[in-house]
């Protein structure tokens, strides 16, 4: 008979699995024969994923699927087992433990899984381990939501640089030079000058007229006035 001890760790190693096994999702794995630097270096890339990662044992766990209501997972309890759960994010799990069954296809074999509270196949969660990480499924997402706006401003970029101006240039808009207006145009157009009245030219004397005009007396000088006084 095993002791009042043994029970009680017993029972709370069941209930520890039972609440487990209420996570987002989990994955069961028969290891065999794996070294301890594979499965060190295995543990920690569950850690660094957030992934709970412990060696179980079946007959506990028959206890705990029953809690649970996951009985039809009691034909995979034989051999060696191991249970990777996640509280985060449901696709960690599967993903890392994809990664090692691939690298150790000898000694790391996937027996089912679970996620929110459904049982999943081997292939099943070969499936979900193939659907990337919750921030590049984000990223993703938000590049779906942005398409529409990126392809209006690749359009409205391309319709810029096709004008000659670059994209991110206000286009400046050039004024045509106004059109010089004829010559007949500007004649009319420029200021009338009022003309001065034209004096008429005296005609000029011919010889025998300025022959026949009388000559000028002359003056005498100013001593002779003098003398005659």
């Amino acid at each position: 008979m095993p002791s009042e001890k043994v029970l009680k760790e017993k029972k709370q190693i069941v209930e520890d699995m039972t609440n487990r096994l209420k996570s987002k999702s989990g994955v069961f794995v028969d290891y065999k024969g794996i070294t301890v630097i594979e499965d060190t270096k295995m543990r920690v890339k569950l850690r660094e994923e957030n992934v709970q990662y412990s060696v179980i044992k079946n007959s506990l766990m028959r206890f705990a699927i029953k809690n649970v209501g996951f009985e039809e997972l009691d034909s995979i309890l034989v051999g060696t087992t191991s249970l990777a759960t996640s509280a985060d994010d449901p696709i960690a799990p599967a993903r890392v433990i994809k990664e090692f069954a691939d690298k150790l296809p000898d000694y790391f074999e996937i027996k089912a899984g679970f996620m929110d509270g459904k049982i999943l196949s081997k292939e099943d969660v070969l499936s979900i381990a193939s659907i990337p990480p919750l921030p590049i499924l984000q990223a993703q997402f938000l590049g779906t939501l942005l398409a529409p706006i990126t392809s209006l401003a690749v359009v409205l970029k391309a319709a810029a640089e096709k004008n000659g101006a670059p994209a991110d240039v206000e286009v400046a808009v050039k004024e045509e030079p106004k059109a010089e207006a004829p010559a007949e145009l500007e004649a009319e157009t420029e200021p009338e000058t009022t003309a001065e009245p034209e004096v008429p030219a005296e005609p000029e004397a011919t010889a025998e007229e300025a022959a026949a005009e009388p000559e000028p007396a002359a003056e005498e000088p100013a001593e002779a006035e003098k003398t005659e006084e």
